[in-house]
């Protein structure tokens, strides 16, 4: 049994465009991470300093550091919006509306890995951050309103 994409809903589209947006750049930020660590020859691992230079070579930088909390901070808030953006493309959003939640969340968190990755001065990150939590928390309330009538 083969699994087909409705390409023609608009709202599934857009969700689909936008999340894989999203992925492909927390897999750059993941490169950008592996980059800075043979750069800096900061490893993690023993048997990956031992390979690069000896022992003395495990050990943390600061770079690789900032790197690594923001593919963290990226992974607490782009799962849950990929889990949240599949339930609400369920509920037939306005497309416009749908495009629109996504298109926010997704620059957003552009802005936010801008403003990490080169230490933007505060609070361009924590706005950045804020200003995506809206769209979540928005799709995340019309699916509770949406499904609280069946309980």
């Amino acid at each position: 049994m083969a699994l087909a994409l409705d390409l023609n809903n608009e709202v599934f589209s857009s969700f689909l465009f936008y999340a894989t947006l999203l992925l492909l750049k927390m897999y750059a930020v993941a490169i950008l991470t592996g980059q800075l660590r043979l750069r800096r020859k900061a490893f993690a691992n023993p048997e990956d300093s031992l390979r690069h230079g000896g022992l003395k070579f495990c050990r943390e930088d600061a770079d690789v550091e900032r790197c690594r909390r923001l593919h963290h901070n990226d992974m607490e808030c782009i799962y849950p919006f990929l889990f949240i953006g599949a339930l609400y493309c369920m509920l037939d959003p306005s497309p416009s509306i749908a495009r629109l939640h996504f298109r926010i969340f997704f620059l957003a968190r552009l802005v936010h890995t801008v403003a990490y990755l080169f230490a933007v001065k505060a609070p361009t990150r924590s706005l950045a951050y804020t200003v995506g939590q809206i769209p979540c928390f928005s799709m995340a309330f019309k699916i509770v309103v949406n499904v609280a009538s069946y309980w």
